[in-house]
């Protein structure tokens, strides 16, 4: 008998991911209470926003979004020609590292 090739033990396996599965897709009752609770609380009360807050919601641009760019994207990864830069990503990955690091250090 080869070690794997027990359909016992994948039964088993496969029978508690699916209780794992069926486990985290189920809320739990004191998360569902309180997210009950705050969209009741929330309904009706007067929010302001700061000064601050409205300088950032300003500063957003629709710039920042390229909606072209974004459909261009998804129609590559549903057709499977999707290609994934590593050198890119590593290099922007280390970039904002060393940013959130001098931010960190004053």
């Amino acid at each position: 008998m080869k070690i794997g090739n027990n359909p016992d033990t994948a039964n088993l396996l496969s029978q508690a991911a699916a209780r794992q599965q069926a486990k985290a897709a189920a809320p739990a009752p004191a998360a569902e209470a309180a997210a009950q609770g705050a969209s009741r609380a929330a309904a009706g009360v007067p929010v302001t926003l700061s000064p601050a807050a409205r300088g950032v919601d300003a500063s957003r641009s629709t710039a920042d979004f390229d909606a072209g760019k974004v459909k261009a994207v998804k129609a590559a990864i549903d057709s499977g020609t999707f290609k994934v830069n590593a050198e890119v990503v590593a290099d922007k990955l280390l970039a904002n590292a060393e940013e959130t690091l001098s931010r960190s250090r004053g």
